[in-house]
C-alpha cells in the first residue's frame, strides 16, 4: 500500500578517494618503470637489464625469508616466554613487516621498486615510516566510532544505503512446505 508520496531513489555511496585514484596510480607507476628499464637497456645491454631484475628477485626472496625467520623466531620466543610466567615480547618484532614489505617490493620487476625496497631496509629510514604508520593508524582509530568489530559489521547490516535504518523480526507461523522439513528461502 502506498500512500502516493514518491520515495526518493536511494543515492550511490560516495567512492573514496583511494579507489578513485589507485587504479591510476598504479598504471602510471607501471609505465615508469617500464620507461626507466628501456632507459638503462639503451644505455647499457638488454642483458644488463636481465641481470639487474634477476638480482633483485634473488635478494627480495633473501630478504623476505630471513624477515620470516625472525617473525617466527620472536613468536617462539614470546609463546616460550608466557608459559615461563613472563609474557612481555617486547619491540624486538618491531620492523618484520617493513622488511617482508622491502623484500616483496625487490622481488617486483622494476627499478623504482628495487630502489624503494632498497630504501625500507635501511633502519633509520624503517623507523620513520613504522612511526609515521602508527600515527596515522591511531589518528584513524581515534576518529572512528567506539564499539567492537561486531558492531561495525551490525551497523553495516541494518543500515539502508540511504541512510534509513530499519528494525524488524521474521517470525514465522506456517509449517514448512518444503520437502524434509525445511523452510523456503525469505526472499521469495
Amino acid at each position: 500500500m502506498t500512500t502516493g508520496v514518491p520515495t526518493p531513489a536511494p543515492s550511490r555511496p560516495r567512492r573514496s578517494r583511494l579507489r578513485t585514484f589507485l587504479p591510476l596510480g598504479v598504471a602510471v607507476w607501471m609505465v615508469l618503470e617500464i620507461w626507466l628499464l628501456t632507459l638503462v637497456a639503451h644505455a647499457t645491454s638488454g642483458f644488463t637489464v636481465f641481470l639487474l631484475l634477476v638480482a633483485g628477485f634473488v635478494l627480495g626472496s633473501v630478504v623476505i625469508k630471513r624477515a620470516g625467520r625472525r617473525a617466527f623466531q620472536n613468536l617462539s620466543r614470546t609463546f616460550q616466554q608466557a608459559q615461563g610466567g613472563v609474557a612481555s615480547p617486547g619491540d624486538s618484532g618491531r620492523g618484520n613487516g617493513l622488511t617482508m614489505l622491502a623484500g616483496l617490493l625487490l622481488m617486483i620487476p622494476g627499478l623504482i621498486s628495487d630502489a624503494i625496497g632498497l630504501l625500507l631496509l635501511v633502519p633509520p629510514v624503517q623507523k620513520g615510516v613504522s612511526r609515521y604508520a602508527q600515527g596515522a593508524f591511531e589518528r584513524r582509530m581515534r576518529l572512528a566510532a567506539p564499539g567492537s568489530v561486531g558492531d561495525a559489521f551490525q551497523q553495516a547490516r541494518i543500515h539502508r544505503p540511504d541512510g534509513k535504518v530499519v528494525q524488524g523480526e521474521v517470525i514465522r507461523d506456517e509449517t514448512p512446505s518444503e520437502p524434509g522439513g525445511h523452510y523456503p528461502p525469505l526472499n521469495r
